[in-house]
């Protein structure tokens, strides 16, 4: 939150004012909420996979398709939209627009959402038939009208078409995610790792049109080597129908093969069941 006073604060010679100045101005950054810290569990999880429930957040999004290192491309120019919309945004305070309800933020890091037509999950070597929705997310204080006056405002100001950006709402639900460290082209060894998680803990991949592979950077790849990149790899996943089926029925071995009773046979019939934890498929 902004602090208020500090600079009405006298001292002696200027250079003193000058420090309280400064002080109050890191003071105020450092109270900005920042969703990083304040959502920990989304942002920075560990680097073993872990099974989350992701409630809807809004966004600032804009779709593409191709290659997003290519120098000038659509991918990086829908970059710059989103970073230009996202610190009017921010910066709002300062200007004759109010938002109701604002309070000062960190701006949230780059997402993405990623797919590819007719794949089952990510093909990493094909980066031209990428399909994404490049998003940053925004205050749930910000609305629909707040959001088409930060585009226009941002147009005008950065001399960008900022027609591209659109107000996103996803609701990702249950996820499996990890943290993965190092290159973009590495990430296969940590989905592998993702995949091998959830199918002894149960469940499976539940990729869809509306659910898709999502990263979120937590590095700039302009500032580090990319053996420091840092970047949450999300996906989402669905109880396996297997499992489900044994919620609901026994599982009873006859011959050597697995074979689905209903429990209150099994019950009756005494039958042997298979212990539950072990893997099941």
């Amino acid at each position: 939150m902004r602090i208020s006073g500090f600079y009405g604060i006298k001292r002696k010679g200027q250079k003193g004012v000058r420090w309280t100045v400064q002080w109050a101005a890191i003071m105020e950054k450092r109270m900005a909420f920042d969703f990083k810290k304040e959502y920990r569990e989304f942002y920075l999880p560990k680097n073993q996979p872990e099974i989350v429930t992701v409630p809807k957040m809004n966004y600032i999004a804009v779709r593409g398709k191709g290659n997003p290192n290519e120098a000038g491309g659509a991918y990086q120019r829908a970059v710059g939209v989103l970073y230009a919309v996202a610190y009017t945004l921010k910066m709002s305070y300062k200007t004759d627009y109010k938002i109701n309800a604002f309070f000062e933020y960190v701006v949230p890091p780059l997402e993405g959402f990623w797919w590819q037509t007719g794949i089952d999950g990510v093909d990493y070597s094909d980066k031209s038939s990428f399909n994404w929705i490049s998003v940053i997310r925004i205050p749930d204080f910000v609305t629909k009208k707040d959001f088409d006056w930060a585009v226009k405002t941002a147009a005008e100001k950065k001399k960008i078409d900022c027609s591209s950006a659109e107000f996103l709402s996803i609701e990702e639900g249950l996820c499996v995610q990890i943290m993965h460290n190092g290159s973009y082209d590495d990430e296969p060894t940590s989905v592998k790792i993702m995949d091998d998680f959830i199918r002894s803990n149960g469940y499976e991949n539940d990729m869809t049109e509306k659910r898709l592979h999502h990263e979120i950077y937590l590095s700039d790849p302009r500032k580090s080597s990319p053996e420091k990149w840092k970047t949450v790899i999300r996906h989402p996943i669905k109880k396996h129908n297997f499992v489900k089926n044994c919620l609901k029925y026994g599982i009873m071995k006859v011959g050597g093969a697995i074979c689905q009773i209903p429990l209150t046979q099994i019950l009756r019939n005494k039958c042997f069941l298979f212990p539950m934890n072990r893997q099941l498929f």
